[in-house]
């Protein structure tokens, strides 16, 4: 085991992260916890929990200006891209609904991925060889997975990498390039990516 994950006896993952790993890993978390934003406030002990599950419903319409946290939380029904002949503003009306209803949540759950990673990293203390064993059991290895996906998604944001074309030209950077580091954490963030998913 070294830099990937790999399947843990009797189910979850394991992964040895070093030193810097760890501390990249817990950076790159923090950042993304810092983007999404704080929570929600916690409701009141004697409030009416029928009135707060409505309350609850009452999320943004539009969708974030900043491009990082657009591509977290897209259009549900198309963005600006919609196709010709689509009605946009019927879809726009669609979107800002189901957004309102549904982006609160979703920052929830991003939220706590990403807490899960910081506190997960957290507990290792790296061995006299340099590295840590990271073991994650339970509900850990999907909240990894949506916390890696979504750190892939904003780097992918600020280096303007779409899906169709993963812009081939970043990744042949010289070194004095200021994007490189950004580059390289993007191609080793997938890598956990995938190798979490083959282990699930």
């Amino acid at each position: 085991m070294g830099g990937v994950f790999e399947a843990r006896k009797g189910g979850g993952a394991a992964i040895a992260l070093d030193e810097i790993e760890i501390s990249i890993l817990r950076s790159l978390a923090v950042q993304l916890l810092e983007l999404i934003g704080p929570g929600e406030p916690e409701p009141e002990p004697d409030a009416d929990p029928l009135a707060a599950l409505f309350a609850g419903s009452d999320g943004p319409t539009e969708p974030p200006s900043d491009p990082a946290l657009a591509r977290l939380f897209p259009d549900a029904y198309g963005g600006p891209e919609t196709g010709p002949g689509a009605d946009t503003e019927e879809l726009r009306a669609h979107s800002a609904e189901f957004r309102r209803f549904t982006e609160n949540d979703l920052r929830t759950r991003k939220r706590e991925d990403a807490l899960a990673v910081v506190r997960s990293l957290d507990g290792l203390t790296p061995a006299g060889d340099g590295a840590a064993v990271l073991e994650l059991t339970d509900e850990l290895p999907l909240r990894w997975l949506g916390a890696l996906n979504d750190l892939r998604l904003t780097i992918a944001a600020r280096l303007d990498i779409t899906e169709d074309d993963e812009s081939a030209v970043l990744f042949r950077l010289p070194d004095d390039d200021p994007r490189k580091p950004m580059v390289m954490a993007y191609l080793w963030l997938g890598g956990l990516q995938e190798t979490l998913i083959e282990t699930l």
